[in-house]
């Protein structure tokens, strides 16, 4: 994927021109790809020869500690001393000021090579939230402490009894005594309460660990508050720390209750995790030590500012196991002979069979995968630029980019999840009855790929979000910033004679997304406009995967084996998959009621 990563940095998305910008002007077109050549070597050297270990030799945990294998700690350790968790950070936080785009594409190598290693993508989102909503003193202790690698850290949302439904959350946040309000971390409080599904939640790779829980602070009649108001959101170490991030040595009231032994992601622990049972008493008492972020009642919004990076960056790591598996299955169909050409010669058994990449069942498969891969890898870099246009462009064109991009963030994280789990699928077929057998790598990317379409939030959740808010907000303006977007490239695309039948298609695709937004809201009653959201989401994102093929393409010559393979990929993608939206689109129009209307007693 190298090649296609340097193409759509360089010839499509120019990154090299935000080295003019103040943030990047150490950097260039060679630094960039130094950083590049260092993680494909790590990658290769390190992550994959592990990948197969921590698949087959899972997490366990003997009473006391989490154990992986060697081969685990060896890959994090090398991911740790490249300075990546701190790429994209100031120099004067040992960081690179890398842009995200460059960072993603980076990163890219260490998902395709073994994503379930690790866990690093949750640690700098971490440490990122805690640059943005944390204190000053929050920052320096927990945040920069994960930059270097000293400490790992975790999202704590899901509870066993409300999993993605924020608001029924039990976890109870206490005031922790006299002096609560004073302790220079934060206030601090004791937390009592059971989460699910925490990744990295357990292990040695690091000296400290760092939770970012979400709790509610109970009302002054000791009863948690109804709903999301009230959830807030606590720093909660493993190993407590002083007021300069040293570990202090004591223990804080956070217990493993058990690991998860999961589908795929084999090799970062999935934990249970008890606060504040009294497993571990600090400083007297049961009740495990947290540090409030932020103001009381406002956890969401510092934690949403995780999920949404999380999210973007779980699209892209759906991709590169798209991608594992596309290359798999290429360099399989080049070298696997079976059966014989279509046509009179092809009846001849004496004639020496062919590979079966010259069949072309075979290569619609290949076409497939392709056009979700470098598809869906397109959008995850085109995601990672709009987040350097808004952090370091011109103020009216970062908040352009800032709309666009919280547009594109469900379908970026969504459609990748879907679509690169069915390039996984083709991968297997393409593969035959060995592709079913662990003898070849693509049975185990589908099963990591598989994770992806229920981490930071399940297709129905996103596809609530794209259809119940995103459209609908500021008066669909960020509909509209979209559509302009699009409209921008077919613009460009007509004059191209051999582009222009794509071009009017993608205008007449996008004009269909609109009429089929604006039916499903035409009552203005939620539960009809909802009911199929999904279907939504799914033709939403493959008009934007359009989009993105029909702008690939016109930065795509047309005389290199290279060039004419994308524009080969993009006109599949127009006429074996853009015409799926038809239907999608049509229940939506129609406020199709065939689920809202289900009842239980009839299944």
């Amino acid at each position: 994927m190298r090649a296609t990563l340097d193409f759509l940095l360089h010839d499509w998305l120019r990154v090299e021109s935000l080295t003019a910008r103040a943030r990047f002007a150490d950097h260039s077109r060679e630094t960039f790809a130094a950083v590049l050549d260092t993680c494909e070597r790590i990658a290769r050297e390190k992550f994959a020869p592990a990948n197969r270990t921590a698949d087959v030799e899972e997490p366990r945990f003997d009473g006391e500690r989490v154990i992986l294998p060697a081969s685990s700690h060896a890959a994090s350790r090398a991911y740790v001393e490249s300075g990546m968790l701190a790429a994209a950070q100031d120099y004067a936080l040992g960081g690179l000021q890398l842009p995200c785009v460059v960072e993603m594409a980076a990163n890219s190598f260490f998902a395709q090579a073994g994503v379930g290693l690790g866990g690093h993508m949750l640690t700098t989102g971490n440490a990122n939230l805690l640059m943005a909503h944390g204190t000053p003193a929050q920052q320096r202790v927990f945040a920069h402490q994960e930059f270097v690698g000293r400490f790992f850290g975790t999202m704590c949302l899901s509870e066993p009894q409300a999993g993605s439904s924020l608001s029924d959350i039990a976890t109870r946040a206490e005031p922790d005594g006299a002096g609560a309000d004073d302790d220079p971390l934060g206030p601090r409080y004791r937390l009592r309460g059971h989460k699910m599904w925490i990744s990295n939640g357990d292990h040695e790779l690091a000296e400290n660990i760092v939770h970012l829980v979400l709790a509610k602070i109970p009302g002054p009649d000791g009863r948690l508050v109804p709903g999301v108001r009230g959830i807030s959101l606590f720093i909660v170490p493993k190993w407590l720390v002083d007021e300069e991030g040293a570990l202090t040595g004591e223990r804080n009231d956070v217990a493993l209750a058990g690991l998860n032994h999961k589908l795929g992601y084999r090799g970062i622990p999935n934990t249970l995790l008890n606060f504040g049972e009294g497993r571990y008493p600090v400083r007297g008492a049961s009740g495990a030590i947290g540090y409030r972020v932020g103001a009381p009642g406002e956890g969401l919004k510092g934690m949403f500012h995780m999920m949404n990076e999380a999210r973007i960056a779980v699209g892209l790591g759906a991709v590169m196991l798209g991608a594992a598996g596309y290359e798999a299955s290429l360099d399989y169909a080049r070298g696997r002979p079976q059966g014989r050409p279509i046509g009179p010669a092809g009846k001849d058994a004496r004639q020496p069979q062919v590979p079966i990449i010259r069949h072309a069942d075979v290569r619609r498969m290949l076409l497939a995968q392709k056009s979700y891969v470098e598809g869906g890898l397109a959008l995850a870099l085109y995601c990672a630029r709009l987040v350097d246009e808004q952090h370091t462009g011109e103020p009216a064109a970062a908040r352009d980019a800032a709309r666009l991009l919280e547009m594109l963030t469900p379908i970026a994280k969504s459609w990748p999840s879907e679509w690169c789990l069915e390039a996984n699928s083709l991968a297997i077929q393409v593969h035959g009855g060995y592709g079913y057998t662990r003898d070849y790598p693509v049975e185990q990317h589908w099963r990591d790929n598989r994770l992806n379409m229920i981490h930071e939030g399940t297709h129905g959740i996103q596809a609530l979000d794209l259809l119940g808010r995103k459209v609908t907000m500021d008066g669909g303006a960020g509909l509209m910033a979209l559509a302009r977007a699009v409209n921008a490239t077919i613009e460009r695309a007509l004059p191209d004679a051999r582009l222009q039948p794509l071009a009017s298609r993608l205008a007449q695709a996008l004009q269909q997304l609109g009429a089929a937004t604006k039916a499903a809201w035409a009552t203005g009653v939620p539960e009809e406009a909802l009911a199929n959201a999904v279907p939504y989401l799914q033709a939403f994102g493959h008009v934007v995967i359009a989009w993105m093929w029909l702008d690939v393409a016109l930065a795509s010559d047309r005389d290199s084996d290279a060039g004419q393979g994308r524009h080969a990929a993009c006109r599949f993608f127009f006429r074996h998959e853009l015409p799926r939206i038809d239907a999608w689109l049509a229940v939506v129009r129609d406020r199709d009621d065939t689920c809202l209307t289900m009842q239980e007693e009839w299944f």
